[in-house]
């Protein structure tokens, strides 16, 4: 297929229904007219998912102490880090936090704690977090929590949590190259539980550590072929004390690249901007425009009114909607 017109016929290859392969994606990240192919990701957005911009918003509800080897990862033990360390998140700044982002019309609470896995007794408090949320207040919630076991996901469930995330990184054979303390295999079984228990599932990826195109095109094709719709687009933030702490940044052409061809693989998902936002802030409007179409907005505790309000000023300006329907 020659370049000058394989981004018009891949898009119309994906309006009628058809699935880009793995070829196709890789030679679209290598085409030259990148302002083409960002109009072409762009208009397949807004033929698949429309003009809404979903919003989500985190508590850090534990931080820390994590005994996994995640070479991009502060809250890592293997690390020194010094990252702020805590069990739990009390109770009532957690349901602050989450009714804070209710008022600003964020339309997602996620619960998101460190470690491999959550214990049961910290599950059962986060779940009466949860069920009280529910009680007070109009927003969806959803939950990061490591590999848990079905009938942990399912006690989730039953408090209300509709959403789990879990994400992949990169692709299976980049992600052991980068942690060893767990698989692939085991964060798929993860998502197959949510999956099969009717929750809805939040997975994507860090793109900038070390990984080829090939990478996150293999990671964009395992997050389709399991049904994720909603995808995290994360930039990696080098920490200081991590084995990664001397990667270099990605170009602004990469970045917007990637996010075009995963919107190519994944026409109708919420590519979510996430971590590492600050390094890409003088292009978040061009990865709008390529494909992005959901965001995690404010900050993490009770500075989160402004940031909220500028990132819904930002959407709005650009022609979306923030308004969900729960």
């Amino acid at each position: 297929m020659k370049e000058e017109n394989i981004i018009e016929e891949l898009k119309r290859k994906v309006e009628e229904g058809g699935r880009v392969t793995r070829e196709e994606a890789l030679a679209l990240s290598r085409v030259e007219d990148k302002k083409a192919l960002y109009e072409a990701a762009g208009a397949i957005r807004d033929r698949f998912a429309g003009r809404y911009f979903d919003t989500c918003s985190i508590v850090n509800a534990r931080s820390g102490r994590c005994s996994e080897n995640c070479k991009w990862c502060a809250q890592s033990a293997v690390f020194k880090t010094h990252v702020q360390e805590y069990e739990l998140i009390d109770e009532a700044s957690c349901v602050e936090l989450a009714r804070l982002n209710a008022k600003y019309g964020v339309n997602k609470f996620s619960f998101v704690t460190s470690g491999r896995s959550l214990s049961d007794k910290n599950i059962d408090k986060l779940c009466e977090y949860a069920v009280k949320i529910k009680q007070e207040m109009k927003i969806n919630l959803c939950a990061s929590m490591g590999l848990l076991t079905r009938e942990q996901l399912k006690r989730l469930k039953d408090a209300g949590i509709t959403r789990y995330h879990c994400n992949l990184e990169t692709s299976r054979r980049y992600f052991s190259t980068l942690c060893t303390s767990h698989t692939t295999d085991e964060k798929i079984e993860t998502i197959r539980h949510a999956l099969e228990l009717g929750m809805e599932v939040c997975s994507g990826g860090i793109i900038g550590m070390g990984e080829t195109m090939e990478d996150r095109v293999d990671l964009a094709l395992t997050v389709r072929e399991l049904g994720v719709k909603s995808i995290p687009m994360n930039v990696l933030n080098p920490i200081p004390g991590t084995p990664l702490e001397g990667a270099a940044p990605l170009a602004d052409e990469e970045v917007l690249t990637t996010v075009a061809v995963f919107r190519f693989i994944n026409p109708d998902a919420f590519l979510r901007f996430a971590g590492g936002r600050a390094l890409i802030a003088h292009i978040e409007e061009d990865a709008i425009r390529a494909g992005i179409n959901s965001a995690i907005v404010g900050d993490l505790l009770t500075t989160i009114g402004s940031k909220v309000i500028e990132d819904m000023e930002k959407v709005k300006r650009l022609g979306f909607t923030t308004e969900d329907n729960l």
